[in-house]
């Protein structure tokens, strides 16, 4: 029952915040011009300063574990080549296409990392979480801008893949954030704050107008996607993921990370990504809400699972 609470205590705010945002579009303080501005803020502002701020604020040199890394980006990047590969057998949609890979690759580690890993093992003892959400995040906006770049015309177009990638600004946040971090710089305190202050808007802010722009129409249109992301995201990649994991001696923090790393649902960012690049987003709404959704369950079986085990 604990473990329940505490799954369903991570995932219950972002579904009160998507409520909030159906409610505001319903009684029309949201009309679609708005949510379309919105949007743009949330994906070129307040995300990139939030990756920004979790890298920079990282101790990795305390935490710094290279097979761990290697690991966990060997993972996700494999797993991307195979859905980059499988995808496009199936869906003949460009617009789903890449929409589907992230769906399935892409978990909310930035939402679900630390506020696991501390209600698990308390606070103070989550470096090894910051660690990977230093790496793998910037690693999952590179891979969801090739995905969305790759099926975003009728031919592929390496020049123009390239350059979506580094003008990204997710990605550009993350790297400003490395650098900053490598060549030791000190931003003065009331920068800081403001980084801090404005890194809090936008996981709020984007679930909100995810919420404002989810249309319940939608669920019987999208609905043989939306359920093989759902089995693939939070079934199938944990279940191979995990007991890898564990073969490999991962143990503790570091294997409680991974889980969330492999079974966490598909990152809310996906939705603004997809709206400012041409994918379905209409389809990543769906993906978000029902990974969200259907985690609650999921996420405590493997924790569950793992702690039973003696595991974490």
């Amino acid at each position: 029952m604990e473990n329940l609470i505490l799954s369903f205590n991570v995932v219950a705010p972002l579904f009160l915040m998507m409520v909030l945002g159906y409610f505001l579009k319903y009684i029309k303080i949201f009309d679609q011009h708005t949510l379309d501005v919105m949007n743009k803020v949330v994906f070129k502002v307040f995300l990139p300063v939030l990756l920004f701020y979790n890298v920079y604020t990282t101790d990795l040199e305390s935490v710094f574990d290279g097979k761990l890394i290697l690991f966990a980006v060997s993972g996700v990047v494999i797993l991307f080549l195979l859905l980059m590969f499988f995808i496009p057998k199936f869906e003949k949609e460009n617009p789903k296409r890449g929409v589907m890979i992230q769906g399935v690759f892409r978990s909310n580690f930035v939402i679900f990392g630390i506020p696991v890993a501390t209600s698990v093992y308390g606070d103070g003892n989550v470096g090894t979480t910051a660690m990977l959400i230093a790496v793998i995040v910037p690693l999952f906006n590179m891979l969801a801008v090739i995905s969305l770049e790759t099926f975003r015309g009728s031919q592929i177009n390496i020049k123009k893949i390239l350059k979506g990638v580094v003008t990204n600004p997710l990605i550009i946040g993350a790297f400003v954030g490395i650098v900053s971090l490598l060549v030791g710089l000190k931003l003065p305190t009331c920068v800081m704050e403001t980084v801090e202050d404005v890194s809090k808007m936008a996981t709020p802010l984007g679930l909100i107008l995810l919420g404002a722009s989810f249309s319940f129409s939608d669920v019987k249109k999208y609905l043989h996607e939306t359920i093989f992301i759902v089995i693939t995201k939070l079934l199938v990649v944990p279940a191979i993921m995990i007991p890898l994991s564990v073969h490999l001696g991962i143990r503790g923090i570091a294997l409680l990370t991974l889980t969330i790393i492999y079974g966490a649902p598909t990152g809310v960012s996906t939705f603004q990504m997809a709206k400012q690049m041409d994918g379905d987003s209409d389809l990543a709404a769906q993906i978000i809400v029902f990974t969200s959704f259907f985690c609650i369950i999921t996420m405590f079986v493997w924790i569950y699972i793992l702690k039973s085990m003696a595991l974490i």
